[in-house]
């Protein structure tokens, strides 16, 4: 048996750490904005490869070519300019940018995190709360939560309200696409939907402390009948989330375990928004006085002054 190189062996050893790196959940959509996000992907990168590619290939060709002991490279020093190659170096860069302005104008309508999704299936309206490190799910029309763990039924769109009552993180679910952030005393939104029956892992894709790593949630996408049987298991359960439990829950863990809640304060979501208005009170009365001046006559705000 040979006995490998050096280099062999750096290039083995390199090769397996890469590897080891590769998850390919992008490239392997589960849901309708998904797809459409990896085919975007796709599409982009083969237009900048159709610069990128023939650039790589004449640098090696040129290098070759005019090399010093090639004696048959013409040297031309007084050569100016070609206005092929002009038409070319400056052509296809503009139709390639003409074409990813389009696409970028129409994937960004289309792909709007905010924008409903069309579905003759009523969609389902899900809560998001990112906490100390973990990930709250109420279902107000249900009137159920869960920590965690996120159930929604296949081919069904799902209307995501989300925020923070922590550090500001971002909510991604990579199979079922999108990625919007969380962030306290705001409400963002995000639509998705899955196609297929299965277990995607969910994430909190911005570094946000200590329990970073260990934030993340499964997402069961599973039939009808299977999302009403996890519905009546959440509804069978001890707990119910109010204000004062919901505090002890907000409290910093890591690797929290799955819980259930079987009743939800419907107002909850709300207070957890509203409980950071007024943070930047200087500011907000500063802001307000600027408005009551613009709106006021000349010589009012003259006499306000002196």
């Amino acid at each position: 048996m040979q006995t490998p190189t050096p280099f062999r062996a750096i290039v083995a050893a390199a090769t397996c750490c890469l590897l080891s790196g590769c998850n390919l959940i992008v490239f392997n959509p589960k849901g309708h904005i998904a797809a459409q996000e990896r085919d975007l992907i796709i599409l982009a990168t083969a237009l900048m490869l159709l610069v990128v590619i023939p650039v790589i290939v004449m640098t090696f060709v040129f290098a070759y070519r005019f090399r010093a002991t090639n004696k048959k490279a013409v040297y031309r020093p007084r050569w100016a300019s070609s206005h092929k190659i002009e038409a070319v170096v400056w052509g296809f860069p503009l139709v390639i940018v003409l074409i990813l302005g389009v696409v970028t104008w129409q994937t960004t309508h289309e792909l709007d995190p905010y924008r409903p999704l069309d579905s003759d299936v009523d969609p389902i309206n899900v809560q998001v709360i990112a906490t100390d490190w973990k990930w709250l799910f109420i279902y107000p029309d249900l009137g159920i939560a869960s920590v965690n763990e996120l159930a929604v039924p296949v081919h069904t769109p799902v209307n995501f309200t989300i925020t923070s009552d922590a550090a500001m993180t971002s909510f991604f679910i990579p199979a079922l696409g999108g990625q919007i952030y969380a962030m306290a005393g705001m409400q963002t939104k995000l639509h998705l939907i899955a196609n297929e029956v299965g277990q995607y892992r969910g994430i909190a894709a911005n570094y946000n402390g200590q329990g970073f790593s260990d934030m993340h949630f499964t997402t069961f996408a599973s039939t009808p009948e299977q999302f009403e049987q996890w519905v009546q298991k959440v509804r069978t359960a001890p707990l119910s989330l109010n204000r004062a439990t919901y505090d002890v829950l907000a409290r910093p863990t890591i690797r929290h375990p799955i819980t259930y809640y079987s009743s939800v304060d419907s107002q909850l979501f709300q207070t957890i928004v509203d409980k950071y208005e007024g943070m930047n009170k200087d500011g907000h009365a500063h802001e307000a006085m600027q408005a009551h001046q613009e709106h006021q006559p000349h010589s009012e705000v003259v006499q306000e002054e002196k």
